[in-house]
C-alpha cells in the first residue's frame, strides 16, 4: 500500500509528504502576523526542511516573509506568476535563484511529484499598502494521489476540471469575525467545492488559528466551528467524500493499492 500524508499546522500550513517528497504550504510558523495573534494549536515543529514551499499568493498569512526566513535551508519556492520581484526584494538573490514562478496551468516537478498551478478566485495583491501584485493561485500535486491544495478561493466553475481527486485541502474560514463570499470559502461553499471537485478524502483548513488580537469573543464561532460544519454540510452536499477534521499538529494518511 502506498500512502500520502498531510499534517495540518494551522491556518493555511499544511506539510505533504507524497512519493518520498515533502511540500510544505503557505507557511506561517510564528505565533504572530501583523495585527493577529495565534490562539489555537501550538507553533509549527516541522519534521525538517522542506524540498519546496507552495505559495499560493501574496497576503501576508499565507506569504509570511518571517516564516520563510525562520525555515532555513534552501527548499524550491514555487510562486505564483508575478511574484519574483518580491521574493527578491523580501528575501534576496539566493532565494529569487530557487524560485519557480507558475500561472495556472503551468507545471513544474519536484523531485517525483508533478505541481500544477490551478485558478482560485481571490485578490492577487500584497494588501491595500502596498503595490506588489501577482496572480493568485491553487495547487494540485501529483504523486501516489492527486493532492488539490486551493490556497484562498471562492467558487469557480473550473472547479469541476479538477476532478477526480485523491484529497482536498479545502478553506473553509478565516481570520476574523467576517468573510467576504466572492474571495473565500465558508463552510457550506467548502462543501460545494468538494462536490464539484469529487476528492475520496477532504481535510478543511484556513480556520481556527490566528485571530484579531482583542477580538477573541467577536463572533467566536466563525473561529471555532467552521471545521465542523463543513463535515456536516458535506455529508449532504458530496456523500461519497470523507471529511477529516485534523487538530493542529494531526496528520492523515490515505493510500492506494500498491
Amino acid at each position: 500500500m502506498s500512502t500520502t500524508s498531510v499534517t495540518w499546522w494551522g491556518h493555511s500550513t499544511v506539510w505533504l509528504a507524497d512519493s518520498g517528497t515533502s511540500l510544505l504550504t503557505d507557511p506561517v510558523l510564528t505565533g504572530r502576523v501583523a495585527h493577529l495573534r495565534r490562539m489555537a494549536g501550538p507553533q509549527p515543529a516541522l519534521p525538517g526542511v522542506p524540498d519546496a514551499v507552495l505559495l499560493s499568493h501574496l497576503h501576508a498569512d499565507h506569504f509570511h516573509v518571517a516564516s520563510l526566513r525562520k525555515l532555513g535551508g534552501t527548499p524550491q519556492l514555487i510562486v505564483p506568476r508575478g511574484a519574483g520581484a518580491f521574493v527578491v526584494k523580501a528575501l534576496g538573490f539566493e532565494a529569487a535563484a530557487r524560485t519557480v514562478e507558475l500561472g495556472p496551468g503551468d507545471e513544474t516537478t519536484v523531485g517525483s511529484l508533478r505541481v500544477r498551478a490551478v485558478k482560485a478566485a481571490h485578490d492577487g495583491g500584497r494588501g491595500p499598502w502596498s503595490r506588489e501584485r501577482a496572480v493568485a493561485i491553487g495547487f494540485v500535486v501529483e504523486g501516489e494521489a492527486r493532492t488539490w491544495f486551493a490556497g484562498d478561493t471562492g467558487l469557480f466553475d473550473e472547479m469541476n476540471d479538477l476532478a477526480p481527486l485523491d484529497l482536498a485541502l479545502v478553506p473553509v474560514g478565516g481570520w476574523g469575525p467576517t468573510l467576504g463570499s466572492l474571495h473565500h470559502l465558508d463552510a457550506t461553499a467548502g462543501a460545494e467545492a468538494l462536490r464539484r471537485v469529487k476528492a475520496a478524502w477532504a481535510v478543511p483548513v484556513h480556520y481556527g488559528t490566528f485571530w484579531p488580537l482583542g477580538m477573541g469573543r467577536v463572533r467566536s464561532h466563525m473561529f471555532r466551528d467552521p471545521g465542523e460544519e463543513f463535515a456536516r454540510v458535506a455529508l449532504r452536499a458530496a456523500p461519497d467524500s470523507h471529511v477529516r477534521v485534523l487538530a493542529h499538529g494531526e496528520s492523515l494518511s490515505i493510500g492506494r493499492p500498491a
